[in-house]
């Protein structure tokens, strides 16, 4: 028993590193800010790593605080990642 618990407790520590390496830095550009909704839609460069071409597209966001300063028209830095069949923006700042 004590045997499982370990091997538990290390399959989610190892989903809880090995998860930031799903995501990807992608450049952007906001073209509307739904915070009622804590979606933001992001016309956005191709995301290699999950296999799509550069689009258009609403994503869910982690935290709708990360909504608060973004109008559309900004150009932003986002990380995207996939989780449960969905695509979430996990981070996102205003590019320098």
């Amino acid at each position: 028993m004590r045997r499982k618990i370990t091997l538990a407790f290390l399959s989610a520590a190892f989903l809880a590193v090995a998860a930031p390496a799903w995501a990807q830095s992608v450049k952007g550009t906001v073209t509307k800010v739904d915070p009622a909704a804590g979606k933001v839609t992001l016309d956005h460069a191709a995301i290699p790593k999950l296999d799509m071409d550069a689009m258009t597209m609403a994503y869910p966001v982690k935290d709708p605080a990360m909504l608060k300063d973004l109008k559309a028209g900004d150009k932003v830095d986002f990380d995207v990642a996939e989780a449960g069949g969905a695509y979430t923006v996990t981070k996102i700042q205003k590019a320098k």
